[in-house]
């Protein structure tokens, strides 16, 4: 996918996923994570894009031993890093209410993020 795409889509990720976090379908998660508007949306899709980009390299090789150690798991750990330093970076208008929400968020948006790519590719 291009660069200016992937923002588009994480930014619409984020909102789907603040609405649903939002609505009473989210159960015990309900109000867990809060993006304050689309704008706060795009903006914290383009800082991830930039983690991602200089921080993430750098993570990975890092915890090379232990990502080999789990089958690549790991690296879920790690989307949910970037996603939190997404987090202190924009603000409190872009929010998490725990790390384990926040691996739950970046476990969902890896999925829709791999099916996005994969339709993409086919088209």
């Amino acid at each position: 996918m291009r660069f200016w795409t992937r923002i588009l889509v994480n930014a619409v990720i984020f909102l789907a996923l603040a609405g649903f976090f939002q609505s009473s379908l989210a159960g015990g998660f309900q109000n867990d994570f809060y993006v304050s508007s689309i704008w706060i949306a795009l903006v914290a899709s383009f800082v991830l894009a930039l983690l991602n980009a200089v921080v993430r390299p750098i993570l990975f090789v890092l915890s090379l031993p232990i990502t080999v150690l789990t089958l690549g798991l790991f690296s879920v750990v790690i989307n949910a890093i970037m996603l939190e330093l997404t987090s202190w970076f924009v603000g409190s208008s872009f929010a998490f209410a725990s790390f384990g929400v926040t691996l739950l968020v970046a476990i969902i948006m890896s999925i829709f993020n791999a099916i996005i790519s994969d339709h993409f590719i086919r088209n």
